[in-house]
């Protein structure tokens, strides 16, 4: 009777870390749809709703950051049942929250640049650019979401978010090239921050690459 309540509780242990991981990665994939929302607001010249975005984006990183101390509280408290799975949850909440890191730190140079003129280009660029990221992000949340249920399809998932990082750096290098069409236009101030934002991006879509090889290894253990 004893062992079985013991039992119990860790199952228990196990699906509240399970599904606050779940939460966390939600949440943590939510902030890119927010991050080309801003942009595509920014091409338009919808500046304030791109703040307001903004905002919205900081609070939903700080949730991020929480549900991971949450996350990796629970996993500390686990027993036996745990052993198997502590890492791979550690190792999927903590490159997540590296991804939310990254777009909020592309949202804060957006911020930085309110007011600012920016080429209308150069915003259309870094919007294709998000939008692309947008996939990539989508193809990650459904290879994690197979990675037990159907493996083969987690990996095909995993392969198709590395493509489209692919495409992204294609998109990364002609935002790049667009800061000699433009130098004498813009403040050279407004051009670092504005590359600040692109390297952001573009790191966010190298740490969706850098999931989906994790996943590989977790779905060919399945």
């Amino acid at each position: 009777m004893e062992k079985r309540s013991y039992t119990w509780f860790e199952r228990k242990r196990q699906a509240k870390a399970l599904d606050l991981a779940q939460e966390q990665i939600t949440k943590a994939l939510d902030t890119v749809a927010l991050l080309n929302e801003i942009m595509q607001k920014m091409v338009i010249g919808a500046e304030k709703e791109a703040m307001y975005c903004i905002e919205t984006i900081f609070k939903v990183e700080g949730e991020v950051d929480n549900l991971r101390t949450e996350v990796f509280k629970e996993l500390s408290k686990g027993f036996a049942l745990f052993t198997e799975y502590r890492e791979d949850i550690m190792h999927l909440v903590k490159r997540l929250d590296t991804l939310a890191d990254h777009v909020k730190d592309a949202a804060r140079c957006v911020k930085m640049l309110e007011g600012v003129k920016v080429p209308k280009e150069l915003w259309e660029t870094v919007a294709l650019m998000t939008k692309t990221l947008v996939d990539c992000a989508q193809a990650l949340r459904g290879s994690i979401e197979k990675i037990t249920a159907d493996p083969p399809e987690a990996i095909r998932g995993a392969k198709l978010v590395e493509r489209i990082e692919r495409e992204l750096d294609n998109e990364y290098l002609k935002a790049k090239s667009l800061f000699i069409k433009y130098a004498q236009e813009m403040h050279s101030g407004a051009i670092v921050i504005f590359d600040d934002l692109i390297e952001f991006i573009e790191h966010a879509a190298d740490i969706c690459a850098d999931t989906a090889d994790y996943i590989v290894i977790l779905a060919s253990r399945e």
